[in-house]
């Protein structure tokens, strides 16, 4: 990695940093996080693939609107003077992973859904013999 003067690039700059076990890095805020935004995304999963049955990868999306709301909360916690532990890098990860595995699912169960529907319209209603 490329140094200018003493900063560091990339991963270089955490080289050093210790990292913190799996139960310290899914916190309360990050699991409240990903849960508002999975919401978010699984409407806008259902609503893409019933309307056009394509579903572009998310996984930037989440990442980038994980990373503004935790960090917008975390401001404005700091700026209230409550803010007991800084934004990290790992509660990114865990906001990203819940919400890409939650669009994952609603795609799934939205793609039945439009089979089970394409497939009324074709063959009338289901009758039991």
């Amino acid at each position: 990695m490329e140094e200018e003067g003493n900063n560091l690039k990339g991963e270089e700059a955490f080289r050093n940093t210790m990292m913190l076990p799996w139960t310290e890095q899914i916190t309360v805020r990050s699991v409240v996080t990903s849960f508002v935004l999975s919401i978010v995304f699984i409407f806008i999963v259902c609503k893409l693939n019933f309307t056009t049955g394509i579903i572009p990868s998310l996984n930037v999306a989440a990442g980038l609107l994980g990373f503004a709301v935790i960090n917008a909360y975390t401001t404005l916690l700091n700026n209230c003077g409550i803010l007991k532990k800084p934004f990290t890098r790992q509660e990114n990860t865990v906001i990203q992973t819940f919400v890409i595995a939650a669009s994952g699912i609603a795609f799934s169960n939205s793609e039945n859904a439009s089979n089970i529907r394409e497939g009324s319209k074709a063959h009338g209603p289901a009758t039991w013999h």
